[in-house]
């Protein structure tokens, strides 16, 4: 079995981590601080979102030199420190690629817009006039006017980030070196930005196309092949048909993709992230459902409740006041019973929440966008309001919380963007010395999946498929089989096992309460969930 089966993956977003210089801003020296700490926890692999140099429009995703470090992170010295000290403690690194456009500033980009003539101005996609109405992700049109050449580039998020034109051999060359430059250095891989829109088709509003297989499997052949590699594809557009032609090892694209089915179904559909209905538990499961048999012995699932473009899961899924340790110990226990590689992203691990700011503290450039066009859309104050305390960006990127001490230990600096109020009483310090906290529950979750191979290769069944009260399945291969009940309420459900599985023929392997029994008529508690084992005939 592939190593990366087993393997759990922690996200740090290096702005909020750890600071280590005392300017309010995280970085790779505060990451240096906390290898230990990701050691602890036991993860096999650590993506760093982007710190390469940038005018930090859009913190970073908006790269105005690949080969250079910002120097708000630090130095390409403390980068090469921190990579050996992961891989002395067993951790791979993986790189953030954002390939699909580039800052404004890059030099490319510096050539192309001055001079029609450039070899540059072929890099990036232009136009005499605007020639569709699409409107870009960060709001307004994909249209940006350039004074110097009187044309327009195409951008699909800020108008910073001007698209880069694959189409243009040259284009794909100049981001195989690069990858390749950074492979060589001795990173492990890449979690690649937006990669499916790099085949879009702008003339004809199309955001992906069998251009970006095409320019992936060129991608491997020129970057990947002969290397022992891990990558993740950001695929926003990808459906369950469409994830396996990336990840199939016969293809030779991506190790795994990420979905995002499962994160949009809080929205009124068709109006937007901002636009915000109550989630059905049955639609959530059943999407996980399709995606989980959609990609067994076809591909591989990228596992993932938060992000940093995510707000916190326990806040959108769970209880973040009475039962926060509860359901978050639940949410992470339904993930990490699944099929694929789990993501953890930075604070989840101890029930990190989301934030309510007053407006003028929020600093993401999506959010502040979205505000003026809602408001002139005639949304009222406080629909925004609700929008972004839901699913607003900075959700996510507020500083990590070590412990109750002031900036919560992040820094002894006021910090970037505001601290979670809440940080004196949800830290790691506090998460560590309690052995029923959250972290020491994810610490066996990731112990789980490295001892018992069936998480790692059954095939999946929903269970109660229409009780909106219970997340349930069950996974089967070889003889084995592990169900996982989950009362994802918070009042107490009664509940039965279903006649094939049996009471007392097996083991629970992991409760959130202390249930050390299952039998045919159950009540579970708020939020309570737990892993079930048995062997059956075969």
């Amino acid at each position: 079995m592939e190593w990366w089966k087993k393997a759990v993956v922690y996200q740090i977003y290096p702005m909020s981590f750890k600071d280590s210089n005392h300017d309010g801003m995280g970085d790779l020296g505060g990451i240096l601080e906390k290898v230990d700490y990701l050691k602890e926890l036991g993860v096999d692999i650590v993506w760093m979102t982007p710190v390469y140099e940038s005018p930090m429009d859009d913190n970073g995703y908006d790269i105005s030199d690949y080969y250079k470090i910002n120097p708000l992170f630090g130095t390409m010295e403390q980068f090469d420190e921190l990579l050996e000290a992961l891989h002395q403690r067993g951790i791979r690194l993986i790189m953030d690629l954002v390939v699909n456009h580039t800052s404004d500033e890059h030099e490319w980009f510096r050539q192309a817009r001055k001079d029609r003539n450039s070899k540059y101005h072929d890099f990036y996609i232009w136009k005499d006039k605007p020639i569709t109405d699409q409107q870009s992700i960060f709001s307004g049109s994909v249209w940006e006017y350039n004074e110097e050449t009187d044309e327009y580039y195409y951008h699909l998020f800020s108008r910073r980030q001007p698209d880069l034109n694959w189409d243009n051999p040259e284009v794909r060359k100049e981001v195989y070196r690069l990858i390749n430059w950074w492979l060589d250095k001795g990173i492990d891989g890449f979690r690649m930005d937006v990669i499916d829109l790099i085949g879009k088709i702008p003339e004809e509003c199309i955001l992906t196309s069998e251009k970006s297989h095409k320019y992936l499997q060129e991608m491997y052949r020129e970057c990947f092949e002969g290397r022992e590699v891990f990558t993740v594809g950001e695929t926003s557009y990808a459906t369950p048909v469409s994830a396996p032609l990336y990840s199939a090892p016969e293809r030779k694209e991506l190790t795994m993709v990420f979905g995002f089915e499962h994160l949009g179904l809080e929205e009124v559909k068709g109006n937007g992230k901002w636009d915000l209905k109550k989630l059905d538990v049955n639609e959530l499961k059943k999407v996980f459902a399709v995606w989980q048999n959609a990609l067994h012995e076809k591909g591989w699932n990228s596992l993932f409740w938060s992000n940093h473009d995510q707000p916190r899961i326990v806040s959108r899924m769970g209880d973040d006041g009475k039962y926060r340790k509860e359901s978050a110990k639940m949410l992470g226990m339904i993930l990490h019973g699944m099929q694929g590689t789990p993501y953890i992203y930075q604070g989840e691990e101890i029930g990190m929440t989301n934030v309510k700011f007053p407006l003028e503290d929020y600093k993401d450039v999506e959010t502040i966008n979205m505000v003026k066009e809602k408001q002139e859309a005639g949304w009222s104050m406080d629909k925004i309001m609700q929008g972004i305390y839901a699913k607003g960006r900075d959700n996510a990127r507020t500083p990590m919380q070590w412990s109750a001490q002031e900036y919560g230990g992040f820094s002894d600096h006021e910090p970037w963007i505001r601290m979670n109020p809440n940080y004196e009483i949800v830290n790691v310090e506090e998460a560590e010395a309690d052995n029923n906290s959250i972290f020491h529950f994810y610490q066996k979750l990731i112990h789980l999946r490295k001892e018992w191979e069936i998480i790692s290769t059954g095939d999946f069944t929903l269970l109660f498929e229409d009780d909106r009260n219970l997340f349930a399945y069950k996974r089967e291969a070889d003889g084995e089989r592990l169900t996982v009940i989950a009362n994802f309420t918070a009042g107490e459900v009664q509940c039965g096992l279903p006649d094939e599985i049996k009471p007392g023929r097996g083991q629970i392997l992991l409760s959130n309460y202390d249930r050390d029994s299952v039998g045919k008529k159950m009540t579970l508690r708020p939020y309570e969930s737990f892993m079930y084992y048995e062997e059956t005939e075969k």
